[in-house]
């Protein structure tokens, strides 16, 4: 009947022998209701219980399986199985074949990259957010992760000094912040130089050809990636040497930016870094904001590692100038000790992020903007995200900011340390002074060819040793040490994340790398294949 609706007996429905019935593996295999529950509760138990006896309690960092190895063993492994066994056998599996192998991040010998022993309450916070499952595309998906997420990030703008109205989001790391930044700057360089909205219009003619962004030759590679993934080439990156500490060279810049003006060229950003891969070198911040004030250029500050500092009262004067940056990249899974990945991204002028916003009617319409619903979704790269805002809270509310802050002030401190003890072995030489808690050093092989240091014999000497010394400790799960290149010339490094570990601990990494290279100084042959 019209304007009536009609009833219908919902206990009678005519498809009511198809009415489908959930899977067997349902009631356990999920969190929620008695059986889930008790499911989900034995799974963690096993894996914690796997976590503690095949890899926290392991000896050394590695058990020095190489690659080979593994891909022979693991080739063996049935990953889709038509039917499954149970959550013990799964596990057991893993524990096996790969916790066994897997670097143990907490181990003091483990010295190598930007990879942290990530904190007892980070590792409880992962716990939650994983089964809590929110997605941070939309306030209905993720309410209060929402929420807390802006006031997270509410509180690192405070924490560099930026302005009311600055904002951010949580990223998946440097690469992906370092991206936000430039894509940022492009857009809102453009827009003020061509006049060009770069998201509806695309990249004009001269952007394309022109646009350049200048950065240190110690910057991170993901600055020359961006401009690839902005439609710029890596062409684009310009490359400004640094000075005798690692930092972008102030005159060389200068004359740089002169150079491209005259060309006719479109500097649009500067990258500083504050904290570089190799040598944790801090660029001079001030004097970089002052120079892209001057010509109206957006300065990204990449903090991944460095931005620690800003915890510390006594390390924060290093980033001096940094709350004048326009973006800023800062990585919670290095020095703030939080598991991957977990990263953040800060905008000093929160509105402009209209470069990037996007309203979807499923998503994020744009009433719920006018309603003032958190919007996270048009301040990301990304759609679905995962809650990883909660880690840092969580590991602060337990530890304090003090707290964390003696962590990254005494692995700084241990790195000074440890280069006093290698600049007072004549076996070893020392690269460069530590700034942060990186070390980069070599070992010094005796000089056979009697022909100098700077000679050609004696740097290939120099490249082959210390290279086998990094492969051997390495195989035998001794040290993980990092390696690079320091002028053209074969490197080892230190990188210091881990509160636990001790200069006594070093020392022996130490006195292995000696005795390793004094071995293969008399083995040619090793030498010669390195």
């Amino acid at each position: 009947m019209t304007g009536q609706r009609r009833a219908v007996d919902r206990d009678r429905s005519p498809a009511a022998d198809a009415d489908p019935t959930p899977p067997p593996t349902a009631a356990t295999a999920f969190l929620g209701g008695p059986d889930g529950n008790a499911a989900y509760a034995d799974a963690i138990d096993r894996a914690r219980d796997v976590l503690l006896e095949s890899f926290a309690t392991a000896e050394g960092p590695y058990a020095g399986t190489d690659h080979g190895a593994l891909r022979e063993r693991l080739a063996d492994l049935e990953v889709v199985p038509d039917d499954g066994s149970s959550i013990e056998d799964a596990l057991e599996t893993v524990a096996d074949d790969v916790l066994a192998d897997s670097v143990r991040v907490h181990d003091p010998g483990c010295v190598a990259h930007l990879h942290c022993p990530p904190t007892v309450p980070a590792l409880a916070a992962e716990l939650l957010l994983s089964g809590t499952n929110q997605s941070m595309d939309s306030f209905d998906q993720a309410p209060a992760a929402s929420v807390l997420e802006e006031r997270v990030v509410d509180a690192c703008c405070d924490l560099f000094d930026y302005p009311t109205g600055a904002d951010g989001v949580f990223t998946g790391g440097g690469t992906e912040s370092n991206f936000l930044g430039l894509l940022l700057a492009r857009d809102w360089y453009c827009e003020r130089r061509f006049d060009r909205d770069v998201q509806t219009e695309g990249l004009g003619p001269e952007a394309v050809s022109d646009l350049r962004l200048l950065c240190s030759d110690a910057a991170h590679f993901t600055a020359e990636q961006a401009a690839h993934h902005l439609g710029l080439g890596e062409d684009a990156v310009v490359s400004v040497p640094t000075d005798g500490d690692r930092r972008i060279d102030l005159e060389a810049l200068d004359a740089t930016l002169e150079r491209l003006e005259a060309d006719g060229r479109h500097p649009f950003a500067i990258v500083a870094t504050a904290g570089t891969t190799d040598f944790g070198s801090i660029d001079p911040l001030a004097a970089l904001a002052d120079r892209a004030a001057d010509r109206d250029l957006w300065l990204h500050v990449d903090a991944a590692y460095g931005g620690a500092c800003a915890i510390s009262d006594r390390l924060r004067p290093k980033l001096e100038g940094i709350d004048r940056a326009d973006s800023i990249a800062v990585d919670f899974h290095k020095l703030f000790y939080q598991p991957i990945s977990c990263g953040a991204f800060l905008l000093r002028d929160g509105d402009r992020y209209r470069h990037l916003e996007r309203n979807a009617a499923y998503l994020n319409p744009e009433r719920d903007d006018a309603a003032g619903v958190p919007n996270l979704v048009s301040k990301s790269t990304r759609t679905t995200r995962r809650f990883d805002a909660l880690k840092p809270f969580v590991t602060f509310n337990a530890l304090g900011r003090t707290g964390v802050a003696d962590c990254v002030e005494y692995v700084c401190e241990l790195a000074d340390a440890v280069a006093d003890e290698i600049r007072a072995d004549p076996a070893l030489e020392l690269c460069c002074d530590p700034e942060l808690s990186a070390v980069v050093f070599r070992y010094r092989p005796d000089d056979e060819s009697g022909s100098g240091p700077d000679s050609s014999s004696t740097a290939a000497a120099v490249d082959r040793v210390n290279r086998a010394i990094r492969d051997e400790l390495l195989a035998d799960g001794e040290a993980i040490l990092a390696r690079t290149e320091v002028d053209g010339t074969a490197a080892l490094k230190l990188t210091l994340l881990n509160p636990r570990t001790t200069l006594s601990d070093l020392r022996g990494v130490l006195e292995a790398v000696v005795d390793r290279g004094e071995a293969l100084e008399t083995d040619r042959e090793v030498i010669d294949s390195a």
